[in-house]
């Protein structure tokens, strides 16, 4: 992508602690001045008042599956379903995204059995970033599915050079975390795969034994590989302190998707980042049944936002924060600073000099945000 010198001027710039009107100055894919002032110099992108913010960065996403599997059973090849999800987390706004794969798999199952993707899937996306067709940044997140099979081999499978930013600790073992209520994973099952009663019971005495057998050492597995790999830890769907205290012994940096408030003040207390959905706080409340992101927001325990399943809803929630704050930046930075704190991302995420041309141009209608520019390390993807 060509970077060319431009000047985004008489914008609005969100700042990490206020809003200036003023110019941003963007050479060589990097972020080199803002000036302030409504001025707009010879050349220069008339932005009539519109915010310019940092781009969005986005920890968690299973975007790309829907993409590669776009309904049940039916296959999509990899390439093009990379491809169009690229495009799409562009226009809207994210110019950095953490691609979640699951790794560890149930191959030996009958009902509710998954497949090994992950490895592949990663070496797909990494030829496409080498190749330089990719609109915006590609890191890997591996979501770690302790109450699986195969974790173990999986993740030998990665190696230091593969650039995995994420690892999360994944476990879906009936009757704790999300599915801690059995009559929401009832009726999640029953819907997404026919279950009678009797394959009911069978799952859930099947998951917990392969848990009981397997859990300790794959969640031991998962901490190593993180370690091995330099990547950030996250937890999933911590439900108790007891969970929370588990996540902090592993050195966790953030917390995706506690389900309580309890869990969420056990995170605040122990210094791990909360992070929560952006469709859970759009449609006012969690899908599973968990805590909505509006009590925690409201609680003053919410720190990132992620997009999960929406690619769009995470500017619109971001928008929804900072007014129910009152506080435009600090509701902004969950999707901006937050998330680049959490990764590890020094060069992107705040708008300040040095840093990458990341940066999104938007106003808003009806109270909502309309996005008007998109630039990657200075190059307008959308």
């Amino acid at each position: 992508m060509e970077t060319l010198a431009m000047i985004l001027a008489n914008a609005d710039l969100v700042l990490p602690d206020r809003v200036m009107r003023g110019a941003l100055h963007l050479e060589g894919g990097r972020i080199v001045a803002l000036t302030e002032g409504a001025g707009v110099p010879a050349g220069a992108e008339d932005c009539g008042g519109d915010l310019v913010m940092p781009g969005l960065i986005e920890l968690h996403t299973d975007n790309l599956e829907r993409h590669i599997e776009p309904r049940p059973k039916v296959k999509w090849p990899h390439p093009p379903a990379i491809l169009a999800h690229d495009a799409e987390l562009a226009g809207c706004g994210i110019t950095t995204v953490f691609d979640a794969l699951r790794v560890g798999s149930l191959p030996s199952r009958t009902k509710g059995n998954y497949a090994e993707y992950a490895r592949g899937l990663a070496d797909e996306i990494l030829d496409l970033r080498a190749a330089g067709v990719l609109k915006i940044s590609h890191f890997l997140h591996l979501r770690a599915e302790l109450c699986s099979e195969t974790l173990e081999a999986e993740l030998a499978r990665f190696a230091p050079q593969d650039g995995v930013g994420i690892i999360s600790l994944m476990d879906h073992t009936p009757g704790q975390r999300q599915f801690r209520d059995l009559d929401q994973l009832r009726t999640y099952l029953f819907g997404k795969y026919g279950f009678t009663e009797a394959e009911f019971a069978a799952h859930i005495a099947d998951r917990q034994v392969i848990s009981a057998r397997l859990g300790a050492a794959h969640e031991r597995a998962a901490v190593a590989t993180a370690q091995r790999l330099g990547a950030r830890l996250a937890s999933h769907d911590d439900t108790t302190a007891a969970d929370v205290a588990r996540s902090a012994q592993h050195g966790t940096s953030f917390a995706e998707f506690p389900t309580t408030l309890e869990a969420a003040a056990a995170c605040r207390a122990a210094g791990i980042a909360v992070m929560m959905g952006a469709p859970n706080l759009i449609r006012g409340g969690s899908h599973s049944g968990n805590v909505s992101a509006e009590v925690l927001a409201q609680a003053g325990l919410l720190d990132i936002l992620s997009s999960d399943y929406v690619p769009a809803a995470l500017l619109g929630a971001a928008f929804r924060l900072a007014d129910l704050w009152g506080d435009l930046p600090r509701g902004l930075a969950t999707v901006t600073a937050a998330p680049a704190d959490a990764a590890g991302l020094a060069d992107r995420g705040r708008l300040a000099v040095g840093l990458r041309a990341d940066v999104i141009r938007l106003a808003r209608h009806h109270g909502h945000p309309l996005l008007r520019g998109v630039w990657v390390a200075g190059a307008r993807v959308a």
